[in-house]
Protein backbone atom coordinates (compact mmCIF):
# COMPACT_ATOMS: atom_id res chain seq x y z
CA UNK A 1 0.00 0.00 0.00
CA UNK A 2 0.79 3.48 -0.31
CA UNK A 3 1.10 6.47 2.19
CA UNK A 4 -2.06 7.22 4.01
CA UNK A 5 -3.74 10.77 2.88
CA UNK A 6 -6.42 12.04 4.04
CA UNK A 7 -8.96 14.66 2.50
CA UNK A 8 -11.92 15.64 1.48
CA UNK A 9 -14.04 17.79 -0.81
CA UNK A 10 -15.58 19.75 2.10
CA UNK A 11 -12.18 21.20 2.72
CA UNK A 12 -12.41 24.33 0.33
CA UNK A 13 -15.56 26.07 -0.72
CA UNK A 14 -16.94 29.08 -2.49
CA UNK A 15 -15.09 32.00 -0.34
CA UNK A 16 -15.25 35.63 0.25
CA UNK A 17 -12.35 37.43 -1.99
CA UNK A 18 -10.02 38.85 -1.03
CA UNK A 19 -9.38 37.31 2.19
CA UNK A 20 -6.71 36.74 3.54
CA UNK A 21 -6.80 33.24 4.65
CA UNK A 22 -6.36 30.82 1.78
CA UNK A 23 -9.54 28.90 1.80
CA UNK A 24 -8.98 27.25 -1.98
CA UNK A 25 -5.30 25.67 -0.75
CA UNK A 26 -6.51 22.45 0.49
CA UNK A 27 -8.42 21.68 -3.12
CA UNK A 28 -5.58 22.94 -4.95
CA UNK A 29 -3.09 21.14 -2.80
CA UNK A 30 -5.58 18.06 -3.47
CA UNK A 31 -4.98 18.79 -7.27
CA UNK A 32 -1.09 19.02 -7.32
CA UNK A 33 -0.76 16.02 -5.51
CA UNK A 34 -3.23 13.90 -7.72
CA UNK A 35 -1.53 15.93 -10.35
CA UNK A 36 2.15 14.59 -9.15
CA UNK A 37 0.90 10.85 -8.12
CA UNK A 38 1.50 10.86 -4.67
CA UNK A 39 -2.30 11.34 -4.17
CA UNK A 40 -4.49 8.06 -5.97
CA UNK A 41 -7.86 6.39 -5.21
CA UNK A 42 -6.04 3.96 -3.52
CA UNK A 43 -4.06 6.02 -0.77
CA UNK A 44 -6.84 8.38 -0.14
CA UNK A 45 -8.85 8.84 2.77
CA UNK A 46 -11.80 10.05 3.15
CA UNK A 47 -13.13 11.27 6.88
CA UNK A 48 -16.52 11.55 8.93
CA UNK A 49 -17.16 15.05 10.57
CA UNK A 50 -16.60 15.73 14.01
CA UNK A 51 -19.13 15.00 16.36
CA UNK A 52 -19.78 17.53 19.19
CA UNK A 53 -19.24 15.46 21.91
CA UNK A 54 -15.76 14.69 20.81
CA UNK A 55 -15.10 18.67 20.05
CA UNK A 56 -16.22 18.90 23.97
CA UNK A 57 -13.19 16.78 25.26
CA UNK A 58 -11.36 20.38 24.36
CA UNK A 59 -13.70 23.05 23.78
CA UNK A 60 -16.26 24.43 26.25
CA UNK A 61 -19.72 23.12 25.14
CA UNK A 62 -21.51 26.49 25.24
CA UNK A 63 -18.78 27.61 22.56
CA UNK A 64 -19.52 24.14 20.41
CA UNK A 65 -22.93 24.71 20.51
CA UNK A 66 -22.79 29.00 19.64
CA UNK A 67 -20.42 28.41 16.30
CA UNK A 68 -22.96 25.32 15.05
CA UNK A 69 -25.85 27.39 15.45
CA UNK A 70 -24.64 30.62 14.30
CA UNK A 71 -24.65 32.36 17.60
CA UNK A 72 -21.13 33.98 18.20
CA UNK A 73 -21.40 37.97 18.54
CA UNK A 74 -19.39 40.26 16.90
CA UNK A 75 -16.45 40.24 19.18
CA UNK A 76 -15.95 36.34 18.79
CA UNK A 77 -16.63 36.37 15.27
CA UNK A 78 -13.50 38.96 14.77
CA UNK A 79 -11.67 36.94 16.99
CA UNK A 80 -12.74 33.65 14.48
CA UNK A 81 -11.02 35.92 11.82
CA UNK A 82 -13.64 33.98 9.07
CA UNK A 83 -16.98 34.57 7.66
CA UNK A 84 -19.88 32.29 9.40
CA UNK A 85 -21.95 29.85 7.19
CA UNK A 86 -22.64 26.69 6.91
CA UNK A 87 -20.07 25.51 4.57
CA UNK A 88 -17.60 26.55 7.44
CA UNK A 89 -19.36 24.48 9.83
CA UNK A 90 -19.08 21.57 7.24
CA UNK A 91 -15.36 22.15 6.64
CA UNK A 92 -14.63 22.75 10.58
CA UNK A 93 -15.94 19.95 11.53
CA UNK A 94 -15.14 17.50 8.60
CA UNK A 95 -11.11 18.97 8.79
CA UNK A 96 -10.82 17.90 12.70
CA UNK A 97 -12.55 14.61 11.66
CA UNK A 98 -9.74 14.34 9.46
CA UNK A 99 -7.30 14.92 11.60
CA UNK A 100 -8.90 11.97 13.61
CA UNK A 101 -8.30 9.99 10.90
CA UNK A 102 -4.93 10.92 10.58
CA UNK A 103 -3.51 10.02 13.82
CA UNK A 104 -5.70 6.73 13.64
CA UNK A 105 -3.59 5.43 10.52
CA UNK A 106 -0.51 6.89 11.56
CA UNK A 107 -0.99 4.74 14.74
CA UNK A 108 -1.89 2.09 12.04
CA UNK A 109 0.91 2.06 9.81
CA UNK A 110 3.74 4.21 11.29
CA UNK A 111 2.90 7.40 9.30
CA UNK A 112 -0.16 9.32 7.48
CA UNK A 113 -0.99 12.63 6.49
CA UNK A 114 -3.71 15.28 6.59
CA UNK A 115 -4.18 17.40 3.57
CA UNK A 116 -5.41 20.43 5.58
CA UNK A 117 -5.35 20.43 9.92
CA UNK A 118 -2.82 22.36 12.31
CA UNK A 119 -5.81 24.11 14.13
CA UNK A 120 -3.31 25.61 17.08
CA UNK A 121 -4.53 28.82 17.59
CA UNK A 122 -8.13 27.51 19.08
CA UNK A 123 -8.56 27.55 22.46
CA UNK A 124 -10.72 26.43 25.26
CA UNK A 125 -14.18 28.79 24.35
CA UNK A 126 -13.02 31.11 21.60
CA UNK A 127 -11.59 31.09 17.97
CA UNK A 128 -8.73 32.56 17.05
CA UNK A 129 -6.35 33.71 14.30
CA UNK A 130 -8.50 31.20 11.47
CA UNK A 131 -8.61 28.34 13.95
CA UNK A 132 -12.22 27.44 15.76
CA UNK A 133 -11.46 24.30 16.70
CA UNK A 134 -8.16 22.37 17.73
CA UNK A 135 -7.65 19.09 16.27
CA UNK A 136 -4.07 18.89 17.83
CA UNK A 137 -5.57 19.14 21.45
CA UNK A 138 -8.97 17.00 20.57
CA UNK A 139 -6.32 13.87 18.91
CA UNK A 140 -4.34 14.10 22.00
CA UNK A 141 -7.32 14.19 24.83
CA UNK A 142 -9.36 11.54 22.36
CA UNK A 143 -6.51 8.86 22.36
CA UNK A 144 -5.40 8.93 26.41
CA UNK A 145 -9.10 8.95 26.75
CA UNK A 146 -9.55 5.89 25.06
CA UNK A 147 -5.87 4.26 26.33
CA UNK A 148 -4.87 3.66 22.47
CA UNK A 149 -1.85 5.95 23.57
CA UNK A 150 -0.16 7.06 27.01
CA UNK A 151 1.79 9.66 25.40
CA UNK A 152 1.53 12.02 22.52
CA UNK A 153 4.52 14.46 21.94
CA UNK A 154 3.39 17.71 19.91
CA UNK A 155 5.75 19.19 17.35
CA UNK A 156 4.49 22.54 15.81
CA UNK A 157 6.91 23.78 13.38
CA UNK A 158 4.25 26.65 12.58
CA UNK A 159 5.90 29.93 12.54
CA UNK A 160 3.10 31.17 14.72
CA UNK A 161 3.62 29.61 18.43
CA UNK A 162 0.47 26.83 19.13
CA UNK A 163 -1.25 28.90 21.96
CA UNK A 164 -4.45 27.28 21.64
CA UNK A 165 -2.68 23.63 22.11
CA UNK A 166 -0.49 25.43 24.85
CA UNK A 167 -3.38 26.24 26.95
CA UNK A 168 -5.70 23.46 26.23
CA UNK A 169 -3.30 20.96 26.96
CA UNK A 170 -1.56 22.57 29.96
CA UNK A 171 -2.28 20.25 32.42
CA UNK A 172 -2.48 17.06 30.81
CA UNK A 173 1.08 15.47 31.49
CA UNK A 174 0.93 13.17 29.29
CA UNK A 175 0.34 15.46 26.16
CA UNK A 176 3.28 17.33 25.63
CA UNK A 177 3.28 20.52 23.51
CA UNK A 178 6.70 21.94 21.57
CA UNK A 179 6.74 24.56 19.32
CA UNK A 180 9.34 26.49 17.42
CA UNK A 181 7.90 30.10 16.37
CA UNK A 182 9.14 33.42 15.59
CA UNK A 183 9.67 34.94 18.68
CA UNK A 184 8.51 38.38 17.07
CA UNK A 185 5.01 37.19 15.47
CA UNK A 186 1.26 36.32 16.16
CA UNK A 187 0.17 35.43 18.84
CA UNK A 188 1.75 39.19 20.25
CA UNK A 189 0.90 37.49 24.19
CA UNK A 190 2.32 34.26 23.75
CA UNK A 191 1.00 30.74 26.36
CA UNK A 192 3.53 28.52 28.05
CA UNK A 193 4.19 25.32 25.94
CA UNK A 194 5.64 22.49 27.70
CA UNK A 195 8.58 23.39 25.24
CA UNK A 196 9.00 26.73 23.65
CA UNK A 197 11.71 27.82 21.25
CA UNK A 198 11.24 31.41 20.32
CA UNK A 199 13.03 32.00 16.92
CA UNK A 200 14.93 35.28 15.47
CA UNK A 201 13.44 36.74 12.50
CA UNK A 202 15.49 36.08 9.49
CA UNK A 203 16.73 32.41 10.57
CA UNK A 204 17.71 30.61 7.71
CA UNK A 205 18.01 26.77 6.63
CA UNK A 206 20.96 25.90 8.70
CA UNK A 207 20.17 27.49 11.82
CA UNK A 208 16.48 26.37 11.97
CA UNK A 209 17.23 22.56 11.05
CA UNK A 210 20.31 22.96 13.41
CA UNK A 211 18.06 24.28 16.27
CA UNK A 212 15.07 21.69 15.45
CA UNK A 213 17.54 18.79 15.02
CA UNK A 214 18.72 19.60 18.92
CA UNK A 215 15.31 19.55 19.70
CA UNK A 216 14.30 16.08 18.48
CA UNK A 217 17.74 14.44 19.57
CA UNK A 218 16.85 15.70 23.21
CA UNK A 219 13.14 15.41 23.84
CA UNK A 220 12.31 12.17 21.81
CA UNK A 221 14.79 10.36 24.39
CA UNK A 222 13.55 11.83 27.32
CA UNK A 223 9.82 11.70 26.59
CA UNK A 224 9.30 8.16 24.22
CA UNK A 225 5.91 8.84 23.05
CA UNK A 226 3.56 6.69 21.65
CA UNK A 227 2.20 8.95 19.07
CA UNK A 228 3.89 12.25 17.40
CA UNK A 229 1.86 15.05 16.04
CA UNK A 230 3.51 16.87 13.55
CA UNK A 231 2.10 20.64 12.40
CA UNK A 232 4.01 21.50 9.22
CA UNK A 233 3.42 24.74 8.86
CA UNK A 234 4.79 26.63 5.66
CA UNK A 235 4.83 29.82 7.04
CA UNK A 236 8.22 29.44 7.93
CA UNK A 237 9.11 29.95 3.87
CA UNK A 238 11.12 33.26 2.72
CA UNK A 239 7.83 33.94 0.61
CA UNK A 240 5.21 33.74 3.50
CA UNK A 241 3.01 36.67 3.93
CA UNK A 242 2.53 36.09 7.59
CA UNK A 243 6.33 34.53 8.54
CA UNK A 244 8.96 36.42 9.42
CA UNK A 245 12.06 33.56 8.64
CA UNK A 246 13.67 32.61 5.25
CA UNK A 247 13.60 28.74 4.72
CA UNK A 248 13.53 27.86 1.24
CA UNK A 249 12.02 24.72 -0.31
CA UNK A 250 14.64 22.89 0.01
CA UNK A 251 15.01 23.91 3.78
CA UNK A 252 11.13 22.95 4.00
CA UNK A 253 11.64 19.47 2.85
CA UNK A 254 14.82 18.55 4.95
CA UNK A 255 12.75 19.60 7.91
CA UNK A 256 9.62 17.13 7.42
CA UNK A 257 12.75 14.60 6.42
CA UNK A 258 13.92 15.45 9.86
CA UNK A 259 11.38 15.18 11.94
CA UNK A 260 9.64 11.81 10.22
CA UNK A 261 12.52 10.11 9.72
CA UNK A 262 13.92 10.86 13.75
CA UNK A 263 10.36 9.92 15.23
CA UNK A 264 10.33 6.24 13.08
CA UNK A 265 13.97 5.63 13.65
CA UNK A 266 12.65 5.06 16.73
CA UNK A 267 9.28 3.59 15.84
CA UNK A 268 7.52 6.35 17.13
CA UNK A 269 4.65 6.80 14.75
CA UNK A 270 3.75 10.11 13.04
CA UNK A 271 0.51 11.84 12.12
CA UNK A 272 1.12 15.13 10.42
CA UNK A 273 -1.05 17.92 9.54
CA UNK A 274 -0.23 21.28 7.30
CA UNK A 275 -0.39 23.71 9.36
CA UNK A 276 -0.34 27.00 8.06
CA UNK A 277 0.98 29.29 4.91
CA UNK A 278 -0.50 32.49 3.49
CA UNK A 279 1.00 33.35 0.05
CA UNK A 280 -1.53 35.50 -2.74
CA UNK A 281 -0.21 32.50 -5.63
CA UNK A 282 -1.88 29.95 -4.32
CA UNK A 283 -0.45 27.28 -6.99
CA UNK A 284 3.00 27.99 -5.45
CA UNK A 285 1.54 27.64 -2.12
CA UNK A 286 -0.16 24.48 -2.85
CA UNK A 287 2.99 23.15 -4.11
CA UNK A 288 4.51 24.35 -0.73
CA UNK A 289 2.22 22.69 1.14
CA UNK A 290 3.10 19.44 -0.68
CA UNK A 291 6.86 19.23 0.07
CA UNK A 292 5.01 17.32 3.33
CA UNK A 293 3.27 14.73 1.19
CA UNK A 294 6.20 14.23 -1.27
CA UNK A 295 8.81 13.83 1.59
CA UNK A 296 6.87 11.23 3.23
CA UNK A 297 6.05 9.42 0.60
CA UNK A 298 10.05 9.09 0.15
CA UNK A 299 10.54 7.66 3.50
CA UNK A 300 7.41 5.69 3.33
CA UNK A 301 8.79 4.05 0.24
CA UNK A 302 12.61 3.99 1.73
CA UNK A 303 11.28 1.84 4.83
CA UNK A 304 8.89 -0.03 3.49
CA UNK A 305 6.36 0.61 5.04
CA UNK A 306 2.91 -0.71 4.98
Amino acid sequence: MDLPLIYHPDYSFPFPAPHRFPMDKFVRLHDHLRATAVLRDSNLHSPERCSRELLTLAHDADYVARFHDNALNATALRRMGLPWSEALVARTTRAVGGSLLTADLALQHGLACHLAGGTHHAHHDFASGFCIFNDLAIISLSLLASGRVERVLIIDCDVHQGDGTATILADVDAAITVSLHCENNFPARKAQSDWDIPLPRGLDDAGYLHTLEQVLNYLLPIYQPDLVLYDAGVDVHLGDALGHLQLTDDGIAARDRLVIDNCLGRDIPVCAVIGGGYDRDREALARRHGILHHSAAAIWQQRGLG
